[in-house]
């Protein structure tokens, strides 16, 4: 894990998410939503999430699902 998270962003936990009555999944990124999940997607999320050992991990999951939507290159 140390190779994939080089910069240690991973340990601020950034990544969140909430489910409704639906289980529908938001996924959001410091409070602002990114990704919404919804049927089997959403249930392969909840049981990665379930299995997931630490925090780290479970931060690495909604990052990797999240995508490639963050550049560096986004205002303060």
């Amino acid at each position: 894990m140390n190779q994939i998270d080089k910069r240690n962003r991973l340990n601020e936990e950034p990544f969140s998410f909430r489910i409704n009555k639906n289980n529908t999944v938001f996924l959001e990124y410091n409070g602002k939503q990114v990704k919404t999940l919804k049927g089997k997607d959403a249930e392969k999320f909840l049981r990665k999430m379930n299995d997931a050992l630490d925090e780290k991990s479970r931060q690495l999951i909604m990052a990797k699902i999240t995508g490639n939507f963050k550049r560096g290159n986004e205002r303060t």
